[in-house]
């Protein structure tokens, strides 16, 4: 009967709050011009070896199903992305725009900032090979990230080049066969100790030296973001950005720009993180499908975190929550001899629009407004005496009305359109 490790129930509050996130990134998203799209929860294990080369494959919950295929629970959705896309894209005008935010499942160790099952959202644009559509990715997951409340001053946007370490790379002597491998020497020196890249990096033939130079100044090596940058300062973007090349994305696939999003306290893991993989398609089609592209993932469980930490994310997330309480409208019944009557206003509001609610049985009608308040309601309607007319009261300020039983819903319409005082 105990909850499995690394996965979460969702009691209302916390489906609350997922339904929050998930609003603010499709609002977001839509406004972009973003088309949603979705995929299967299970895939073939080979969809995901093909793409990544076997990283994944240590993280995946899978197993043989009944038929003995070798199946997976998607642990991103990158590989039904580029299957999807390479069955119709002549079916869709380019560049394509598209974004999900399903659950997706890996199986690795539970901790602060990873779940193994966790809401992520993936925007990708397909088929746009220019430089303003790695702006316009950057410029989304900077909405994305201000629509929840975040600022500047609470999180950052890191920006590389693969290409450029590339040509370090291969410029020093290091051939095409091995620069997976220096790549990902290079992804971990954050976390690596000294001694350990040091010696890692010598087996090329490489001076930790030359690497932290690089780093320092990557004008002194061909750097293709000058255009990113350019558009992103026309857009007001400009503090959300810095250069970093410290950010390389362990994944092989990547090529070109690549980056992620980190709070500016360091707290947490990376907020989102993405980046150019013009090859990808034409690798999984076996040469039958070349298109570019770039996308970004963001995981609901780091930024959920952050949300709580951020004053004015929290002060967002909470009135947005407060707003939407399981109901509009809480009939409260003053008389129990006209139960039969508060039943039909309240089904008549309900097909109306409303959400209203009311009490199963006879109770007190104090513990019947304590419940409308509970319920998040804006109005309680009391039926008593006076019917056919009932009593109803705007509880943000507590103004009272006597309104008609028989149109009531549309009273109310109007009542809720008047500015609060």
């Amino acid at each position: 009967m105990q909850l499995l490790p690394g996965f979460r129930d969702f009691y209302p509050e916390a489906c609350a709050l997922r339904e929050y996130i998930l609003s603010v990134w499709s609002s977001v998203c839509q406004r972009y011009g973003f088309a949603q799209y979705d995929g299967p929860a299970l895939e073939s294990v080979d969809l995901y070896r093909k793409k990544s080369g076997g990283e994944l494959v240590g993280q995946l919950f899978d197993f043989n199903d009944k038929g003995g295929r070798h199946v997976a629970l998607r642990p991103e959705m990158t590989p039904t992305l580029a299957r999807m896309v390479i069955a119709r894209e002549r079916d869709y005008k380019k560049p394509m725009k598209w974004f999900c935010a399903p659950s997706f499942f890996r199986y690795e160790k539970a901790q602060r900032g990873r779940l193994r099952e966790f809401l992520q959202l993936n925007c990708d644009i397909l088929g746009e090979a220019g430089s303003g559509a790695d702006a316009e990715l950057l410029a989304l997951v900077i909405d994305v990230l201000r629509g929840f409340g975040l600022g500047a001053g609470d999180f950052v946007v890191r920006l590389s080049d693969r290409d450029a370490w590339a040509q370090f790379a291969l410029a020093r002597g290091v051939g095409t066969e091995r620069l997976l491998d220096f790549l990902a020497v290079v992804d971990k020196l954050e976390r690596a100790s000294e001694a350990d890249s040091r010696h890692k990096l010598e087996t090329f033939g490489i001076s930790l030296e030359a690497v932290r130079e690089f780093i320092r100044n990557p004008a002194c090596e061909a750097v293709k973001l000058g255009e990113i940058l350019a558009n992103l300062r026309a857009r007001g973007m400009a503090e959300f950005v810095e250069v970093d090349l410290t950010i390389v994305r362990g994944l092989a696939y990547y090529t070109g720009l690549v980056f992620e999003v980190f709070d500016r306290s360091g707290k947490e893991r990376a907020l989102a993180g993405g980046g150019r993989y013009d090859q990808l398609l034409e690798v999984m089609s076996d040469g039958k499908v070349s298109m570019p592209a770039l996308g970004f993932g963001m995981g609901d469980v780091v930024l959920a975190n952050l949300l709580e930490d951020v004053p004015a994310a929290k002060a967002r997330r909470d009135a947005w929550i407060a707003a939407r309480g399981v109901a509009d409208v809480y009939v409260v019944i003053a008389d129990e001899g006209r139960r039969a009557d508060a039943l039909g206003v309240v089904q008549g509001l309900r097909e109306g629009g409303w959400r209203g609610d009311y009490a199963f049985g006879e109770l007190k009608v104090g513990k019947q407004f304590q419940a409308a308040e509970l319920a998040g309601a804006r109005f309680a309607v009391v039926i008593g005496s006076e019917w056919p007319e009932v009593k109803v009261k705007r509880l943000a300020d507590r103004q009272e009305r006597m309104l008609a039983a028989n149109d009531l819903h549309q009273q109310l319409a109007a009542w809720d359109l008047e500015r609060l005082p």
